[in-house]
């Protein structure tokens, strides 16, 4: 009898332990269908309903699909001449990227070279500079007006064209403002190639050419097919370097070409751009579709074990300064062209000590209404972006985690999209999408609200990546203790998963600010009178031949990217593996 009632005892703990964890089940399962559903809200307003819109209106301007004036507004003749001329300049732009980028690759990843790391590290910088900057610098290197080149007596013939103008000008600043991409693409399949295969074949006699040549970049073709498809993509959807360098010369590529039409007619246009739009979109996701079917073959080339090296000799120093010469020519050169026009009062003054002055500064920085404002404009919008795209990032990526692998797949493609688009294709979509008033807020169109949404949708992939990444490598046993303890999702979150995550978020935040911080391309079309960006006056003060003072803006947003990307190498340490890509 007390055995009985002693077992009866001991059981009743038990059923009602069950029951609290069935209701606790249910709550649990409830929350996280809840947040299931906010999450992929989210994702649909900042991923998918920009691009829903501007199709339907490319398919369905009047409210019935009418593909016969879709096909009419593709085949135009200034349609299929600025197609021609977007395929022609971002194909060989890409070939040249990879031409430049892929010999960097090698001698950062498999060789001894001295100083590979910063050799690396400078070969980025055009990716984290505005394409209209880059394309400025290489203006103010090479036309006859040069400052650098004139206080050598170099100077091009005054009233000879820029050499840079057109077509072969816009396909060589693709190339070194692409060639980071091919570079950090390349790099990670290089990585990667065993050490045992290499040293295989130098023991059977072959030179290091010719295990290059038949072993390592046969087993990391498909990163060079990946590496080429992605920057041709970016010489699709860029901007900023057909503009200043085509436009002023009629040649005119998509981006331009869509420009051009809203600049001229406004809003009753848009469904003429948004059909080229469409056709931009589909040029750049047949790139990526390219890109990741070429990734989606590097899995089974590579086993275990140390990546590959090859020894340079006695070639280690001439390839070095090969290098630097390069860097050089890309980066320096151009650099002081800037730094050079910036100093001297106006086009045309000589650069001597007399005539150095800082007063394109003072005017862009201090005295001028629009530049001073546009700077304001600038950091706030970027850093409003940065902020909220920082804070999100955390719950949306835990979030996520709670997906199955297949949905966190198509989550993260979502996600991706809008950065994957050209810049010009998503102003295009937004403008569309908030021209018409919204209830409570009504219209978002020529106001700043419209151009910060802009920057949430553009760069929400840059915020989410590095956050995805450190939330995945937390141990789930850090959350199910605290679960188990007693803890509400809330409290898990800001105890545990926000901290160690925090750093990459940071990080992402970074990121964010540098690439809205002087971009073009989306504010090009969205910017208003009171509302406008560095980008929008750096390109404005070229058109107006106020050169100097552009110089000036650019010389900033230079040195403002580059401090910045000091600061994320020294947060490299604290970041997970593969966030910065110079690391």
């Amino acid at each position: 009898m007390a055995v009985t009632q002693s077992i009866s005892d001991h059981k009743r703990p038990a059923s009602i332990d069950a029951g609290l964890l069935a209701k606790i089940w249910q709550k649990l399962s409830r929350n996280v269908q809840l947040s299931g559903l906010v999450i992929l809200a989210i994702i649909f307003l900042l991923s998918l309903l920009p691009v829903l819109r501007l199709v339907l209106t490319a398919i369905a301007p009047g409210g019935e699909i009418d593909l016969a004036a879709l096909g009419s507004r593709l085949t135009g003749p200034s349609a299929v001449r600025a197609t021609l001329n977007t395929l022609d300049t971002a194909f060989f732009g890409a070939l040249l990227a990879l031409a430049i980028g892929a010999p960097f690759a090698v001698a950062v990843a498999m060789t001894d070279l001295p100083g590979r790391r910063t050799l690396g590290f400078m070969l980025l910088l055009p990716l984290m500079i505005a394409p209209q900057v880059m394309a400025l610098s290489w203006l103010h290197l090479f036309g006859p007006s040069s400052t650098l080149l004139g206080a050598f007596g170099l100077a091009p013939t005054p009233g000879t064209a820029n050499p840079l103008r057109g077509r072969n000008g816009i396909i060589l600043l693709y190339a070194i403002q692409h060639a980071p991409i091919v570079f950090v693409t390349l790099r990670a399949g290089l990585s990667r190639v065993p050490r045992e295969l290499v040293e295989a074949a130098r023991s059977s006699g072959s030179s290091p050419r010719r295990a290059l040549l038949t072993i390592v970049l046969p087993m990391v073709r498909p990163y060079l097919v990946a590496a080429t498809a992605l920057a041709f993509v970016s010489g699709v959807g860029n901007f900023g370097i057909p503009a200043l360098l085509g436009m002023p010369v009629n040649y005119l590529t998509l981006t331009t070409l869509i420009y051009q039409r809203i600049a001229s007619f406004g809003p009753s246009v848009l469904p003429q751009v948004a059909a080229l739009s469409v056709l931009i979109a589909m040029l750049a996701l047949l790139g990526v579709t390219l890109q990741a079917l070429a990734m989606r073959r590097t899995g089974h080339r590579f086993t275990a074990g140390m990546p590959a090296r090859f020894a340079l000799g006695r070639w280690r120093l001439p390839l070095a300064l090969l290098g630097w010469l390069a860097i050089l020519f890309m980066l320096v050169l151009p650099a002081l062209a800037l730094v050079t026009t910036a100093l001297i009062p106006s086009f045309g003054v000589p650069l001597t000590w007399s005539t150095v002055t800082f007063s394109n500064f003072e005017e862009v920085l201090f005295r001028q209404a629009s530049t001073s404002r546009a700077l304001r404009n600038s950091a706030m919008l970027a850093g409003s972006a940065a902020l909220i795209l920082a804070f999100g990032a955390i719950p949306l990526a835990i979030g996520i985690e709670r997906f199955s692998r297949l949905s966190q797949r198509v989550l993260h493609g979502a996600i991706e999209l809008p950065y994957a688009l050209p810049g010009i294709v998503l102003a295009i979509a937004c403008i569309l999408l908030f021209l018409r008033p919204l209830p409570l807020v009504g219209s978002l169109y020529g106001t700043a609200w419209i151009i910060l949404a802009a920057y949430l949708m553009r760069f929400f992939a840059l915020a989410m990546k590095p956050v995805a990444t450190a939330v995945g490598q937390i141990s789930r046993d850090l959350d199910e203790a605290a679960a188990v303890s007693g803890a509400r999702p809330l409290r898990r979150m800001l105890t545990i998963t926000a901290p160690l995550a925090a750093p990459a978020a940071v990080a992402g935040a970074l990121l964010v600010f540098m690439s809205a911080f002087n971009e073009l391309t989306v504010s090009a079309l969205l910017w208003s009178s009171g509302n406008e960006t560095l980008g929008v006056v750096l390109f404005s003060l070229e058109e107006a031949g106020l050169g100097t003072q552009a110089a000036a803006i650019a010389v900033t947003t230079i040195i403002v990217v580059t401090l910045l990307l000091f600061l994320l190498d020294r947060l490299g340490k604290k970041l997970p593996a593969g966030v910065l890509p110079w690391r």
